[in-house]
């Protein structure tokens, strides 16, 4: 009785866990399977049921979005800016996560602590700050440069925006670093300094290697965050050199207005499919960083 008991219990957890897997798949699904089937509709298609097939592929949206609202120069733009952000973010992360993880040093526990606090600061508050030191960093290259009151230095600079989304996500992709990397072992490691190799080689040959999952998950996490991120954006970049959300926003305007619903969803699913694309291609790995850390077999 005790066993038919066991097994019908684990039966019943089994079944609900599936099912509020299988509500929260479809909570996801839906609205993008929708949203991609909306792209390819007319705009008269609209006035129907909305829950209907296209009745044809109607690429007129995507010529529309990518033509009059410059959803292709919004793309470029989100592209390099993300690209150049995560770069930087790499090329800072990996050496400061290497060397907070695997030396001991006085300062050691101080930075660790530091970089662990900025896990609680939100960049959504310190916008207003940030675009104050670029209105005062701008007005110092002015003085000193004798540049014209209305070029602009900092603002509207795919540069600038780059470097403050490396800097705002250097606490969350060094904690998570430097917790990955302090499971590995050091036998690889020391067996590296034995045969001559200097720190830089063992970091560049042995640690990002066997680091790779976790690196993987921090550039997808990143990746993420700057592909969509508005405020700041929206901020820095008020004249020209506009990312996807920003470009979005302004079509769903526009598009509003126009009762042009095909064109709109048109731009949401470019904005989607890098992202679905860059999950699907890394699942994996990103499921392992996650979970997996030691010498593997």
């Amino acid at each position: 009785m005790k066993k038919l008991k066991e097994m019908s219990s684990d039966k019943l957890y089994r079944f609900f866990i599936y099912f509020c897997l299988s509500v929260f798949a479809l909570s996801i699904l839906v609205p993008i399977g929708w949203s991609i089937m909306s792209a390819f509709k007319h705009k008269s298609e609209f006035y129907g049921n909305p829950w209907a097939l296209p009745e044809g592929l109607y690429f007129e949206n995507f010529i529309k979005a990518f033509r009059d609202a410059h959803m292709g120069e919004y793309f470029i733009n989100s592209l390099i800016i993300t690209g150049l952000a995560l770069i930087i973010l790499l090329v800072v992360a990996i050496p400061a996560a290497y060397v907070l993880s695997r030396f001991t040093f006085k300062s050691s526990k101080f930075l660790n602590g530091l970089f662990a606090t900025g896990l609680f600061i939100n960049v959504n508050y310190i916008v207003v700050p940030i675009f104050l030191l670029v209105l005062d960093g701008e007005k110092v290259v002015r003085q000193i440069f004798s540049i014209a009151a209305n070029a602009s230095v900092f603002l509207d600079s795919r540069i600038v925006v780059s470097l403050i989304y490396a800097s705002t996500a250097l606490p969350f992709t060094i904690y998570l670093l430097t917790s990955y990397l302090k499971s590995l072992p050091k036998a690889y490691e020391e067996a590296a300094y034995i045969d001559g190799a200097s720190y830089l080689k063992t970091l560049i040959h042995v640690i990002i290697p066997m680091a790779k999952p976790s690196i993987i998950t921090v550039i997808l996490f990143n990746f993420l965050a700057f592909w969509n991120e508005y405020i700041i954006a929206l901020t820095l970049l008020p004249n020209k050199s506009k990312t996807l959300p920003l470009g979005l926003i302004n079509l769903m305007q526009v598009q509003k207005t126009a009762t042009d619903y095909g064109a709109m969803y048109a731009g949401l699913v470019i904005v989607m499919i890098p992202t679905i694309i860059l999950y699907m291609l890394v699942q994996k790995k990103l499921t392992e960083g996650m979970t997996v850390g030691g010498i593997k077999e």
